[in-house]
């Protein structure tokens, strides 16, 4: 296995992909900001960050998932309940 001398992160702060649990609690269920701006201009094609995982998280016109993955990625919830 080869080690990794540096790792590059990126974080997509405050773009929606998919609905907490308890969205509907607060008038946000359905709430996938990416996937419906994607929908919205018929497709967003991102290969770049397709290649990383991206569209493996939800599912987003123009960015399929891919079984050939070269990043790691994931999703992220506030812990707390409701709305942040």
């Amino acid at each position: 296995m080869t080690q990794l001398s540096r790792a590059i992160l990126v974080v997509l702060d405050g773009v929606g992909v998919g609905a907490n649990p308890d969205a509907s609690a607060y008038g946000d269920a359905g709430a996938s900001s990416l996937e419906h701006c994607a929908q919205a201009i018929g497709g967003l094609e991102l290969p770049n960050l397709g290649q990383l995982g991206l569209g493996n998280i939800t599912p987003i016109l123009g960015t399929p998932p891919r079984d050939d993955v070269s990043g790691s990625y994931g999703r992220m919830a506030s812990a707390a309940t409701g709305k942040d």
